[in-house]
């Protein structure tokens, strides 16, 4: 009697679990037509090339900085886009932070469009093509910045210069800001928001660099899918420190500093910080696991049973996935001792751990303090953020951008998803709801490898459609 129970138990979960994978299907969506805006693409593509050319790299110690460079950029902007100049009255706040602000029929819903035209260093060496040529080869456009962010601040501005020309004027007032520190976690937009707090501007949409139109990042889906930030992970770094006895090494203790560390760091990379499901990677699982096979759909349909599986698979498999539902920690430097005979005193790392929504700074250090289990081992708090809110989808402006993305881009599938790294655009969730971070173009695993690497470089093809797509973007605003 007990088995028979037992199986028409199991034969009712199957039941249960095959009918909501069945029922998991893609919502109907409004249809949206294919737009486009004309474009010059050789012009476009000399304007690109130019800000390429200037030599805008941050750094945190700024003596090594050319302020020159920046200038040149600034003044580049003024001469290659005369509308949005003539158009849209420029300042400068913090150190060299853009503000343009394009005045619309009414001031109470604006908008801000972000990128950051400041770039990380490069090793010249490792590069097949020097990376401030602006050199256009085999159909791409080479250099630092092609991808992180020139390409979207090029792709805003010639927009807004083609609209400005055609007459167009935004139903409300739209705000173009650059940042020019964001690689070394400067106060630029910071001090942007800040004056837009004193000024009572409330942005009712923003959009920043972040995701990008991907393929075959998502198992079972075959739809290229636009993946749009709706929050981002918190980011600190922390340092640990071991004692020990020093001396000759010769004759070492049994034991050592950089063995009692060693374990430490051991114990935070085998033990993973709690799985979570996030608004944002919700939403993702939800999209995209409804246009996955029906193998994948069993799965992300019925995570009230399969959550386990889930976070068993990611932690295995590491990576982006397993980015999604922890807090992550990256064992990121080290220091011993500075000899090969000297046993060091005091062993020292540093980590860098990303928190996810809802996670805070203190509840981190309290698990690693218990993971780590060590009283020998002290931690120290560096630097870092607690990671932001989750923005609103569903609404008018999310439904804005939708409508943008799918008129630049038929066919591709729309999805909200968590960011991993980080941006300037979390400095606008004190003033808006509605902050997203997308980058408007597709990426290629290969492209996504090169930013803030060697070789950064962007196909000439997807210039034009960068473009249209912020038309879309701006005309909706």
């Amino acid at each position: 009697m007990v088995l028979w129970i037992l199986l028409g138990l199991i034969a009712l979960w199957l039941a249960v679990v095959l009918l909501r994978a069945a029922a998991f299907t893609p919502r109907a969506q409004q249809s949206v037509d294919a737009q486009s805006i004309p474009v010059d693409e050789q012009a476009a593509l000399s304007r690109f090339a130019d800000m390429i050319r200037c030599k805008t790299v941050s750094y945190p110690d700024s003596e090594k900085e050319a302020p020159d460079e920046f200038t040149k950029f600034q003044a580049l902007l003024t001469t290659a886009y005369p509308a949005v100049t003539a158009a849209c009255p420029r300042e400068i706040l913090g150190r060299r932070g853009l503000v343009y602000h394009w005045k619309g029929k009414s001031d109470k819903a604006p908008s801000v469009l972000m990128a950051h035209y400041d770039v990380v260093p490069v090793e010249e060496g490792e590069w097949s093509n020097p990376p401030f040529s602006g050199l256009v080869k085999d159909g791409e456009l080479w250099g630092r910045g092609t991808l992180d962010t020139k390409g979207t601040l090029h792709g805003v501005m010639e927009a807004a210069e083609y609209l400005i020309k055609q007459g167009f004027v935004p139903e409300n007032d739209i705000y173009l800001t650059f940042g020019g520190d964001e690689e070394i976690f400067g106060g630029d937009q910071p001090a942007i928001v800040s004056e837009f707090e004193k000024r009572g501007i409330h942005p009712r949409f923003v959009l920043d660099e972040g995701g990008a139109i991907v393929d075959k990042v998502f198992p079972g889906v075959t739809k290229s899918a636009a993946v749009i930030g709706t929050a981002e992970k918190g980011s600190i770094c922390v340092d640990l420190a071991a004692k020990g006895k020093g001396g000759h090494a010769s004759a070492p203790p049994p034991e050592q500093s950089m063995g009692i560390l060693s374990k430490a760091l051991c114990r935070l990379q085998d033990t993973p910080m709690p799985f979570t499901m996030t608004p944002a990677a919700s939403a993702t699982f939800d999209t995209m696991g409804r246009e996955s096979s029906f193998t994948m759909r069993i799965l992300f349909a019925n995570l009230w049973c399969f959550a386990p599986l889930l976070n068993l698979v990611c932690k295995k498999s590491g990576g982006e996935l397993n980015a999604l539902v922890r807090t992550t920690c990256a064992l990121t430097k080290a220091q011993g001792s500075a000899a090969y005979n000297v046993l060091p005193s005091l062993a020292k790392a540093g980590v860098n751990l990303r928190l996810i929504s809802g996670d805070t700074i203190e509840a981190a250090m309290s698990r690693m303090k218990t993971i780590i289990n060590d009283e020998r081992v002290s931690l120290s708090f560096v630097s870092g953020e607690n990671p932001g809110p989750v923005s609103v989808t569903g609404d008018e402006p999310w439904e804005r951008l939708d409508h943008a993305v799918r008129a630049a881009y038929p066919g591709v599938l729309v999805c909200p998803y968590l960011m991993l790294a980080g941006s300037d655009s979390r400095h606008y969730c004190k003033i808006s709801e509605h902050v997203y971070r997308f980058s408007g173009m597709p990426m290629t695993k290969e492209q996504r490898g090169l930013i803030h690497n060697a070789n950064e470089r962007i196909p000439v093809s997807q210039i034009k459609d960068t473009i249209n797509f912020y038309a879309q973007v701006l005309k909706q605003c």
